[in-house]
């Protein structure tokens, strides 16, 4: 083989294998980090495959489903408190689920509601306790357009509310 032909593979080479070994090096070091969110029985007793737990002060986003009246509003201010357990099919909330409190103070998602399945960034206190950042409310996975239910043939119907249940919204 001609030594400049022999001087370029292993420059390519060397170069390849370099590549190579910072990929691994960059995915080994995100494995930890590519979970999407922690559950609220995850916070107690770790992830289910690594057994890892988040400790007080670490940011995490957690998601959950809002324990139904549990949703404590400041009415001076925008702080609301409420809780999250574990989501689950079906949906029952026992008395005997891990409970995460969640503090925000801001606006909610328009979707945000209980027993509405959320997940919320923030940092972890006391170890049950997320003082969040962001709220975001989950979309029921069921949902289709009104174009599409027509074109389906599925009846489209605009929820109507009592003048009751208007008079007795909590914003």
């Amino acid at each position: 083989m001609n030594p400049r032909r022999k001087k370029r593979l292993t420059i390519v080479i060397s170069i390849l294998v370099g590549l190579s070994i910072v990929a691994g090096m960059v995915l080994y070091a995100l494995s930890q980090n590519i979970d999407l969110f922690f559950k609220p029985s995850e916070i107690y007793q770790g992830k289910d495959d690594t057994g890892i737990k988040p400790i007080n002060g670490q940011r995490l986003r957690i998601g959950g489903l809002v324990v139904p009246g549990s949703v404590k509003r400041d009415p001076s201010s925008l702080d609301v408190t409420f809780e999250l357990v574990d989501m689950r099919m079906p949906i029952i909330f026992n008395d005997t689920d891990p409970v995460i409190k969640v503090h925000y103070d801001g606006i909610l998602p328009d979707l945000f509601r209980e027993g509405q399945g959320i997940v919320a960034n923030g940092m972890l206190v006391n170890g049950n306790f997320i003082e969040a950042s962001e709220v975001l409310a989950k979309h029921d996975e069921n949902y289709i357009p009104k174009e599409l239910a027509d074109d389906m043939g599925e009846k489209h119907v605009k929820p109507s509310y009592t003048k009751e249940q208007i008079e007795n919204q909590q914003y």
